[in-house]
């Protein structure tokens, strides 16, 4: 398949997912540098190599599984409902990131944290779903 044939908000969220990815790995990458820790984190869970760790780490976890959503809904021509649920899963995912990064600890649950990671799990199975009862 050529990724011109993707629909254009399937590719588009999946760039938004592969920046957000690499984007985080190099700045894990920084972070390990400026801490001078190669491997392994700080003990202090609210540094801020633990939580780009973290966030690069969850987004690891979901992004490529939801890229692979977006591409088998977005090989055909998807219906307004799941543009809307691969866009909302895309923006959740940017939420949790969001709420990792800014948070002012991680030991306590933060309100862009949770939207982002209960947004990403609902609208995951609910394309998941969707792909198995389209055909």
């Amino acid at each position: 398949m050529n990724f011109h044939q993707l629909h254009p908000v399937a590719l588009a969220c999946i760039c938004i997912l592969g920046v957000l990815l690499f984007g985080l790995g190099l700045a894990v990458s920084i972070a390990r540098g400026k801490y001078k820790q190669l491997v392994g984190s700080p003990s202090d869970t609210d540094c801020r190599l633990n939580r780009v760790v973290r966030a690069h780490g969850n987004t690891a976890e979901y992004a490529p599984f939801l890229a692979l959503l977006f591409v088998l809904h977005g090989a055909s021509q998807p219906g307004t409902l799941v543009l809307w649920l691969m866009a909302i899963a895309t923006a959740a995912r940017v939420l949790l990131v969001a709420g990792l990064l800014t948070a002012k600890t991680l030991s306590r649950p933060s309100p862009l944290r949770f939207a982002g990671a209960a947004t990403t799990y609902a609208v995951g199975v609910w394309l998941s779903v969707l792909l198995v009862t389209a055909g």
